[in-house]
């Protein structure tokens, strides 16, 4: 297979997920900025700002899950591994991983977290990227991207295997950022969300994507169905191990949360 290089772009998908993006994005850091004046924090503003520099590093990410943007009449601002950025791929990071980050770390916060919360995050996360991507995919009488490799289970040409990774290293991303931001002494300390997101978000998609990603990519003719059927549920498997996990120390971290409220409280 081979991406599809000559594919028309369509201009009024382009234009949607370009104003859309940007303008929630903007919206998406005043409530991160009033946040942080209510918690006296640059903590949200920084969480956003920190997956929309991640952007810069999706190159990667579109040559491990065969993503191709089309290019004739794109609006972009790099190209890397043959394959040209749009420049909504920031504003997208900034809604589809920044402001969601934002709703968990802010749940954490305050403490307001139960068993089954971790998977309540990541349905909405889920959702989200049906929503944004099956839109970008298909967009009104055309899209402006699709994942050309040999992708199973997929829904209105959407590799649902993707909204499950990206929805699990939001998740992963949450809690290493809250984890900072509690044993943070200074808000200069808060700036490692610039590591910590492409730390997380790679470790997610290329960790535990791991076996879809080698299977999309073995060469033919070991590259069947069959195959990428696998590595996919295998990385579904995957997923639902950290899910468990990650569940655990959700809780842990709004215990901790709460003990530091009460603690301040009574002081």
């Amino acid at each position: 297979m081979t991406p599809p290089i000559d594919h028309p772009l369509n201009l009024t998908t382009q234009a949607i997920l370009t104003w859309g993006s940007w303008g929630l994005t903007a919206v998406a850091l005043l409530i991160a900025a009033r946040l942080g004046v209510r918690e006296r924090t640059p903590f949200y503003v920084l969480l956003i700002l920190a997956a929309m520099f991640g952007a810069f590093a999706e190159p990667l990410y579109d040559e491990g899950l065969m993503l191709w943007f089309y290019e004739p009449g794109i609006w972009s601002h790099f190209t890397a591994f043959g394959v040209a950025q749009p420049n909504w791929t920031h504003s997208g990071y900034a809604i589809l991983y920044g402001s969601a980050a934002m709703i968990i770390t802010k749940s954490i916060h305050d403490g307001a977290i139960s068993k089954n919360s971790v998977y309540i995050f990541f349905a909405l996360e889920l959702t989200m990227s049906c929503v944004f991507e099956m839109f970008g995919i298909n967009g009104i009488g055309g899209g402006a991207y699709e994942y050309w490799g040999p992708h199973v289970f997929r829904l209105f040409n959407y590799p649902i295997i993707i909204g499950i990774l990206e929805a699990t290293q939001v998740i992963c991303f949450s809690l290493a950022a809250i984890e900072l931001r509690q044993r943070a002494t200074h808000p200069a300390h808060l700036l490692g969300l610039f590591a910590i997101f492409p730390m997380t978000f790679y470790a997610a998609n290329f960790g535990i994507g791991g076996p879809v990603i080698i299977a999309l990519h073995l060469d033919a003719p070991a590259t069947s169905t069959a195959f990428v059927t696998f590595g996919t549920l295998l990385s579904i498997g995957l997923v639902f191990i950290v899910l468990r996990m990650a569940g655990a120390v959700m809780i842990e971290q709004a215990q901790a949360s709460r003990n530091a409220a009460r603690s301040l409280g009574q002081g």
